[in-house]
């Protein structure tokens, strides 16, 4: 008589319902919200989503499937764009999105303790009323757990830096169900391995980040935006350049090439304005420094051919500018009716960033692709979108093809494939030709010492 052999993960279903109960979810529905983030991967269903609440349920469920070699894949707001949550190995989704505490404030050290499941938004509305903010923006509204796994960045890493600066510590739970801490609350140390920055930027694939220690910043006493255009996508670089090496202490500097500058007029309704590359800029500081800065700014960009510059500290002018360009991502798929996009994401050396931009979308214009610019373009950082017609059974693949062009010369103008998004299943082709054979050997050896049974986030990063 034949039997059918019980499942590994069926062991782990059978054992976690006994403490989360109907928290360990088989509904087809929610494992299919869990499939996929908002990317262009194939889906994959994991065999059951866990909705855990605490340290303790992560790491008595992490421990089960370390014991059971079923793979393990951290879920938060499913907003990453490279593949990350996808669980291309079945197994299960840890949904980390009810771990929504913010545990300390520590106003006068200008420091927090929150869990992963906290979007930005939510510990911004939090600390309003303390004269403090957390500044890393990545424009959606992930989970600052999902930050910390990509390595975020965002519009203010400019003047505060990435996600990487800004986390002074983890809790973190280990492949075999173990709690580490890493950093702590002063803002040096000198004693043992960065195990804080080895977590950063992890993808989920070393550990589960169940605490976030953040280093927060006083709100500036005033703050304004600048909007200044340009008939040449190289003058706006250019000015962008001279405004980084000038060393003028900009909060925020955005690019929006002319394709992504007419989509979003017509989206998000900016009057006024012509469809014309453009770059958006924040200011913080003093009264006094803030105009001083603008002015700086608008002198530089004028001597690059912009022109219509204009500034204002309204916060409701502000307010309508930056969700403008957080919008940018659905302008620019509003713009084709029924397409789908492509979002690269490169950096260089930001005395290479005409040849870089200006390269790729001159041959993206050469190949017949409809593509819009958006970029970080204060740190080297850009995000061309490629348009493509779902319905076309070639237009994904060309798509594709066009991304590997637009990272190929980046990396060959000594930059990155990735300046924020992280690798996930959509980059895994480019990291040894950046890092090279050794450096890639190095991160295999430190993933297998930390998770040896390859439970943790199997399938990402590296191809196998």
């Amino acid at each position: 008589m034949n039997t059918i052999s019980p499942r590994p993960v069926d062991a782990v279903i059978s054992a976690a319902r006994e403490f989360l109960g109907d928290r360990l979810s088989l509904n087809a529905t929610i494992r299919e919200q869990h499939a996929k983030g908002e990317d262009n991967t194939t889906p994959t269903l994991p065999d059951a989503v866990a909705f855990v609440e605490t340290t303790e349920e992560v790491s008595r469920l992490v421990k089960l499937c370390h014991q059971h070699e079923v793979p393990v894949v951290p879920f938060g707001a499913g907003t990453s764009l490279e593949g990350h949550v996808n669980p291309v190995r079945g197994g299960i989704s840890l949904d980390l999105s009810r771990m929504t505490g913010v545990l300390e404030v520590n106003a006068d050290d200008m420091d927090c303790l929150v869990e992963p499941g906290v979007t930005r938004q939510q510990l911004n509305e939090y600390l309003r009323d303390q004269g403090m903010f957390f500044p890393v923006d990545p424009g959606s509204h992930c989970t600052l757990g999902g930050m910390v796994a990509t390595r975020a960045s965002g519009t203010c890493a400019v003047r505060y830096g990435t996600i990487r600066e800004n986390v002074l510590g983890l809790e973190v739970v280990l492949a075999d169900g173990r709690v580490i801490e890493t950093g702590g609350r002063t803002r040096k140390a000198a004693n043992g391995y960065d195990l804080t920055r080895l977590f950063v930027g992890s993808e989920g694939t070393l550990g589960v980040v169940t605490k976030i220690r953040l280093r927060l910043h006083g709100i500036p006493e005033a703050t304004s935006a600048a909007v200044v255009q340009f008939a040449s996508l190289e003058g706006a670089v250019r000015s962008t350049i001279e405004v980084m090496q000038t060393g003028i202490p900009v909060a925020r500097i955005e690019l929006l090439d002319d394709d992504m500058m007419a989509a979003s007029i017509a989206y998000s309704k900016l009057e006024g304005y012509a469809p014309l590359t453009t770059l958006f800029l924040e200011f913080h500081g003093s009264e006094a420094g803030v105009k001083e800065q603008a002015e700086a700014v608008e002198a530089i960009t004028a001597a690059n051919g912009g022109t219509g510059f204009q500034w204002a500290s309204d916060p409701a002018v502000r307010a309508k500018l930056w969700k403008a360009r957080h919008d940018s991502y659905w302008a620019g798929v509003a713009s084709k009716p029924g397409w789908k996009a492509l979002t690269t994401d490169v950096c260089v050396p930001i005395s290479r960033l005409v040849e870089a931009l200006v390269g790729a979308k001159q041959e993206a214009k050469e190949l017949g692709h409809a593509t819009c610019i958006v970029g970080h373009v204060g740190d080297g950082n850009f995000h061309q979108m490629v348009l493509y017609d779902p319905n076309d059974p070639q237009g994904l693949e060309r798509a594709w093809d066009m991304d590997r062009r637009i990272v190929s010369r980046g990396l060959s103008l000594g930059g990155t494939c990735s300046g924020e998004h992280g690798i996930g299943l959509g980059k895994r082709e480019f990291l040894e030709r950046e890092h090279g054979v050794e450096a890639l050997a190095v991160m295999r050896s430190l993933k297998a010492a930390l998770d040896p049974k390859g439970i943790m986030n199997p399938g990402k990063m590296f191809r196998n």
